[in-house]
């Protein structure tokens, strides 16, 4: 006695198709870089929170890309490298606003003095 697959409209064989996408889709290249490197600087030197956020979305890149879902992968590592760069822009930023008002002070400091 054979096996008689449900009722159903099936394709000729008389089994149903595999769930899901079978067979699972290989990784399509190589994993995208997870910016880490660029996160973890950001962090040290330039601007905690956005570095923070930086070494968060840095961290999920392996672990979408191991789950095979490779545009979440891309989109996180796009993101790690956009927050550690506005880190850096937003530290020279602040650190230009900074010597603008030590100079200024510095100024006014002096012809005070006269």
């Amino acid at each position: 006695m054979t096996a008689q697959p449900p009722p159903g409209n099936y394709p000729p064989g008389g089994y149903p198709p595999p769930p899901g996408n079978y067979p699972p889709q290989g990784p399509q290249g190589s994993p995208p870089d997870n910016n880490l490197v660029w996160a973890i600087l950001c962090t040290v030197l330039c601007c905690l929170p956005l570095g923070i956020v930086a070494i968060v979305k840095s961290t999920q890149v392996s672990g979408l890309y191991a789950q095979g879902r490779y545009a979440e992968a891309q989109k996180s590592a796009d993101d790690a490298k956009k927050f550690a760069m506005w880190g850096a822009i937003a530290s020279v930023a602040i650190g230009i606003i900074w010597a603008i008002i030590a100079i200024a002070g510095g100024m006014a400091g002096m012809s005070s003095d006269y």
